[in-house]
Formats: structure tokens, C-alpha cells, sequence
């Protein structure tokens, strides 16, 4: 990648005129915006028209989970519109993963775009070892994250989602070639003070990372065309300092 804007996604959680509002504020800043489960549901699969139209690449993160002719149909239909990531739960196991794969190439094929980047979701950032423990899992978080997605990729996946606390151990699990998208980004300068620690844009990307998903530290900032910007020029500087672990754009 070799324009910092091609590393930001920005997180749409709102309203559809917020996510506008938004999505306006932001053009020219960021090539991605993520769009959840939440505003896709709450509207229809014109809301990705809307943002390609815009110029942007949607990450449609929808967690895509069941037997894999279920999800096999499902990314059919959703590599159609166009979406350039498109997320499933590792968990769901490598024949599932595959099933998307096969999936979104041959809806996008159908509809004359190209296929989306398949992304597995290791162990969503809610769940602790704790939780793990409770539905069957003895591994700790981190080493079911490097496993699954050791398995992701091996079954076909593009690439990973995971903490950006994660990235530097699911880097070294999956080698430099996959992408690895951290959500839950945040700049020392939108920190408050009653957050202990923190991983910024600058963290991330020299542990691995090769997006990032950041929201309200840009859709909460009075200006967020400026806070963009700003996270720019930490992905810019931990390019310069460290390595750039280049990977599917």
C-alpha cells in the first residue's frame, strides 16, 4: 500500500444521516468505510451504492456464521454489491471459510466486480479468558486468536481481524502476506484520562497491522476531515520507522 489513506476505515456506527454526514466529512481522507451489522440491516444493500458512489471501499463487517452452504449462498449475494472486505468467524471452521470464499468470487464474478477480500474473525474483543472458559475453550484468548487464525488462512482466508493488542503475535502466526485488520484504534490525542492503555495508530501498524478501523476518535471529533488527517500522519510515521508489512490493498 503505499498511500496512508489506503490503511483507514472508518467506522459508520449511526444513523444513516449520520453515517453521511460522516462519509461526506471524511472524502478524500480515507479510502474505507466500515459498515456493521447495525446500519445494514437498519437500511438496505443500497446503503453500500451509496458509499461507492462516494468513491469509497466498504468493509461490510457482518460476521457471516453458520453450515457452509448457508454462508457459501449469503456471500454469493454479497459479493454482488461490490464490497471490498467481507468478514466470517473463523470459528465457523475451514470448510465454512472456504464456502465464503467460493461464495463472494463467484457472486462478484456474476455481477462484474471484483471479489471481495474474505477477513476471519478470531475471538471477538468482548470476550475473556474467563468467557472462553464458560462455552468450552481452555486456551487463553491470545492463544485462540494465533490459532484460529493460523487456521483462517489456511483455509483460505484473506486476511484476519483481531485486537491491535493481538497483531503482533497473529503476524508472526500467519507470515507477511495476509491482511490483518485491528479495530478499537485510538490516538493518544482523543484519549481520555481514564483510559489505562491504549493502542494507536502508531502501535498498530508497527505490530502488524495493515488497516485500521477507527470511529469516534474521527466521527466524534468537531472536525473529522482534521482527526483523519491526524491518524494519517501516524500511519505515515510507523511506515517510516518500521517496516511496512505490505499485503492485499
Amino acid at each position: 500500500m503505499k498511500n496512508p489513506s489506503e490503511a483507514l476505515i472508518i467506522a459508520l456506527d449511526g444513523t444513516i444521516d449520520q453515517a453521511m454526514d460522516w462519509a461526506q466529512a471524511c472524502q478524500g481522507a480515507a479510502d474505507w468505510v466500515k459498515v456493521g451489522m447495525t446500519l445494514f440491516y437498519a437500511q438496505d444493500p443500497h446503503i453500500i451504492e451509496k458509499f461507492l458512489a462516494m468513491g469509497y471501499r466498504v468493509f461490510l463487517d457482518l460476521k457471516l456464521h453458520d453450515i457452509p452452504h448457508q454462508v457459501e449462498s449469503a456471500a454469493a449475494i454479497l459479493g454482488k454489491l461490490g464490497v471490498g472486505m467481507l468478514t466470517v468467524h473463523a470459528s465457523g471452521g475451514p470448510d465454512m471459510i472456504r464456502a465464503a470464499k467460493r461464495g463472494s468470487v463467484n457472486g462478484a464474478k456474476d455481477a462484474g466486480v471484483g471479489p471481495p477480500i474474505i477477513l476471519a474473525v478470531t475471538v471477538l474483543t468482548s470476550m475473556t479468558d474467563e468467557v472462553l472458559e464458560q462455552i468450552g475453550v481452555e486456551s487463553s484468548a491470545l492463544e485462540q486468536v494465533k490459532h484460529l487464525a493460523k487456521l483462517a488462512v489456511e483455509s483460505g482466508a484473506d486476511g484476519i481481524v483481531c485486537s491491535a493488542q493481538e497483531a503482533s503475535t497473529v503476524r508472526e502466526a500467519i507470515g507477511v502476506g495476509p491482511a490483518i485488520v485491528t479495530p478499537g484504534v485510538r490516538p493518544k490525542w482523543a484519549s481520555s484520562d481514564d483510559q489505562a492503555r491504549i493502542v494507536t495508530p502508531f502501535e498498530a501498524i508497527s505490530s502488524g497491522a495493515t488497516h485500521l478501523v477507527v470511529g469516534r476518535p474521527i466521527t466524534g471529533h468537531k472536525n473529522p476531515q482534521i482527526a483523519a488527517q491526524e491518524v494519517l500522519s501516524e500511519i505515515s510515521r510507523a511506515r517510516r520507522v518500521g517496516k511496512d508489512t505490505r499485503c492485499v490493498p
